[in-house]
């Protein structure tokens, strides 16, 4: 990114420190003029004959090796490393040697070394130099300018749009003030031909820095889903970058951001990607950045076989471009040899696997998804969304293959496993439902990443741990759960020390979800729901009754939770308690009254909700699955029907049987599950009633019994032993 200015500025300042004789002056003038014509081998005879002269100057060294770095067409970025790592360690002074930063020299030293941190993807390493750095800068120097662009760069990398904002802010205050001193002292030497040549170079660095600092903003807010203050300054970035590729794909993520998805891909195509230099001089694959914007573009339009394959043609293209670059399966010893550093920069495969994996899971392939996402956590394991979306897969992989729960209508197959015999000894075998609900994968560790619920599990306990603590119970959240973010998509105040660590009482206000954008506050929450209520069903689904339990009443416990999420919760919470045998607690749990909300959308955040709304964005979130209740009515039936079989587990078959046939005058017939009509049958059963569960069982729905009437002498018959039917709760995936 910054690469010019830090080899410029090492040559220039580090062969005219003060204290030289003046024969070392113009040997070190000759050698940075000639590094600046891109004649290295005659700038290293300067610079070697200069070393002879002095030997102790640890900056000679320094040059010597960012030219001969130039002069390997920057492909030697290991070898530089190393050096820079040398050369500090004989200069004795370290980061945290704040002492040690006071003086210039060390200064570029310790920024050469932050930007090969950069390209390396060493951000943590970068931004503790850099920070450090920040301390010591002058004013609007050239060289501070480039310190503060690199922090600035590197807080939006690492998704601290905040702490990047309040840096513009200084820059921004900084770079008018000093126009304005510049000004003065024009006008004071008017006649003198270099401080009016000083003057011009200052004020086209400042315009140059004022459009770059535009298009920073437009990252920070879009990064921070910021709609109103992006859009006052992506009208800048337009008239100033005119129609490049990089203006363009920030005001298409902008428009992206606000729903305008034909604007945004409208754009997107009236880019000239062909016209841009290509990731070996930029360190960019714009066709690769094209194909990932179009498929994040058309997940958000819930067109998701379009989306995958516009993530396929991405990873393509990132595949071409490291074969072009040699980046493919070398080793670690090899990694950063033969490459132009820039160009290090350039893999995005990582951040496409992760894209893929989402669609995937959208799509209804979740074994697929689990491979890429599988892939991609190996670097962002610190996605607590990312260890959600695995345990998804693994939940969807156990559950997908379930006919009925795919089309939400009761099976007939769902009821009846098989008919034996002929004639008078023809008998039906109705399904068990005991044991359906309860998953083991035997014989292999849990921790083997396979797409289990005892993985699934694991991948919980990761999301949870890497959660934030519980915030303040006033603390504001909002309803919903999922929000996924365009990832590796775009190019993508205080004036002291605070502006550049970001402290401040917003500081804190976003929680890193790399490769996607940040997550706010309210998201973190809703997060936290999304995940307890995953955790409850896989503890079900693996017989840890106590476990999902706890989880599920930690659910119903939240600030906030959302409607769809409390309706889980409390099913969850009934079905385990059922399973302990605590009845009572279950039927509190069953309560009809405790649905009020089944929507499973996310309420916009404040800062949003004034925005400016586009051409009917269609999220792929907000479509309801089919085994999902549509409407509160349906939720209420779903709590009769569990809330029957409670009482059915207790022998209150006169409760059950008002609570079944009050479930069923509630929905359409074919929204009646399986599990509904073989409660009535039991139900029948036990009343004697054998012909009755016998038709119930043909016609496949619930009869009414209001004038079923049995005679007093079929109530004397024993009735036939049969094991009352478990809880048959349907569980949602969230």
């Amino acid at each position: 990114m910054a690469e010019n200015a830090e080899q410029d500025e090492a040559k220039h300042d580090g062969s005219m420190s003060p204290g030289v004789t003046d024969q070392e002056k113009e040997m070190a003038t000759r050698a940075y003029e000639a590094f600046s014509a891109g004649k290295y081998d005659e700038s290293l005879k300067h610079l070697e004959a200069l070393q002879e002269l002095n030997k102790e100057d640890y900056k000679i060294a320094m040059n010597k090796a960012v030219v001969e770095f130039y002069k390997s067409d920057q492909s030697t970025t290991g070898t530089l490393k190393q050096t820079l790592m040398t050369i500090k360690n004989q200069v004795h002074t370290s980061a945290e040697d704040v002492d040690g930063l006071d003086d210039v020299e060390n200064s570029l030293l310790y920024y050469n070394q932050a930007i090969i941190h950069y390209h390396m993807r060493q951000y943590s390493e970068a931004i503790a130099i850099g920070e450090k750095l920040y301390q010591f800068l002058e004013p609007f120097e050239r060289f501070a300018q480039a310190v503060c662009f690199l922090l600035v760069d590197l807080y939006l990398l690492t998704f601290q749009p905040e702490k990047a904002l309040h840096l513009l802010a200084v820059l921004d205050k900084l770079s008018v003030q000093g126009g304005s001193s510049k000004n003065g002292k024009g006008e004071n030497n008017s006649s003198n031909k270099d401080g009016a040549n000083q003057k011009a170079e200052f004020m086209a660095m400042i315009e140059a820095a004022k459009s770059k600092m535009h298009q920073y903003k437009v990252r920070a807010y879009i990064q921070m889903k910021s709609s109103k203050a992006c859009k006052r300054e992506i009208k800048s970035v337009m008239n100033t970058a005119g129609n490049s590729a990089p203006s363009l794909f920030l005001k298409s993520n902008f428009e992206y951001l606000r729903g305008n998805y034909r604007k945004a891909v409208k754009l997107l195509n009236s880019s000239n990607i062909a016209e841009h230099p290509g990731p070996i001089k930029t360190g960019e694959c714009v066709r690769c950045m094209f194909w990932n914007n179009l498929g994040c573009i058309h997940f958000a339009m819930g067109k998701h076989n379009l989306g995958i394959f516009y993530f396929k043609k991405a990873l393509q293209e990132n595949d071409h471009t490291c074969a072009q670059l040699g980046d493919g399966n070398n080793g670690q010893a090899k990694k950063f040899t033969g490459i132009p550093m820039c160009a290090l920069l350039a893999n995005k495969r990582y951040e496409l696997l992760h894209n893929c994996g989402i669609q995937l899971l959208h799509i209804g392939r979740p074994l697929a998804a689990f491979e890429c996402l599988m892939e991609a956590v190996q670097v962002y394991h610190s996605n607590p969304r990312l260890w959600l979306r695995l345990a998804e897969c693994c939940i969807a992989a156990i559950k997908g293959g379930s006919e009925q729960e795919s089309k939400g209508l009761p099976c007939k197959k769902g009821i009846v496993q098989s008919i034996v015999g002929q004639g008078y000894h023809r008998k039906i075998v109705l399904a068990s439902q005991s044991t359906q609900n309860t998953i083991y994968s035997e014989g292999q560790s849990a921790a083997i990443p396979v797409a289990s619920m005892e993985f699934a599990a694991i991948c919980l306990r990761n999301a949870l741990l890497l959660l934030p603590e519980h915030q303040q119970p006033d603390a504001k959240t909002e309803n919903g759960s999922k929000s996924f973010s365009q990832s590796a998509s775009t190019e993508s105040g205080s004036e002291n020390s605070d502006a550049c660590s970001g402290k401040g009482p917003e500081a804190d206000k976003f929680l890193s979800a790399a490769p996607s954008s940040p997550l706010r506050k309210q998201e973190v929450e809703n997060l936290r729901c999304s995940i307890l209520a995953c955790s409850a069903y896989v503890a079900l689904a693996l017989g840890d009754n106590l476990m999902a339990l706890n989880h599920a009443e930690k659910l119903l416990h939240q600030t906030k939770v959302s409607g769809s999420l409390k309706f889980l919760g409390h099913l969850y919470a009934a079905e385990a308690l059922i399973s302990l045998d605590r009845i009572s607690d279950a039927i509190a749990h069953l309560n009809p009254e405790n649905v009020s909300d089944v929507s499973m959308g996310v309420l916009s955040s404040e800062q949003d909700q004034g925005s400016e709304k586009g051409d009917e964005p269609v999220e792929s979130w907000k479509q309801t699955p089919l085994c999902y209740p549509s409407s509160v009515t349906s939720a209420r039936a779903m709590m009769l029907f569990n809330l029957g079989s409670a009482y059915c587990l207790r022998s209150e078959y006169d409760k059950a049987r008002k609570c079944l046939h009050q479930a069923a005058s509630m929905v359409n017939t074919k929204e009646i599950p399986p599990e509904a009509i073989l409660l009535g049958v039991y139900l029948e059963l036990q009343n004697g009633n054998t012909q009755l569960a016998l038709q119930i069982i043909k016609r496949n729905q619930l009869l009414p019994t209001a004038v079923q009437r049995v005679s007093p002498d079929s109530r004397k018959k024993q009735a036939p032993s049969f094991q009352p039917p478990s809880s048959f709760t349907q569980v949602q995936r969230k």
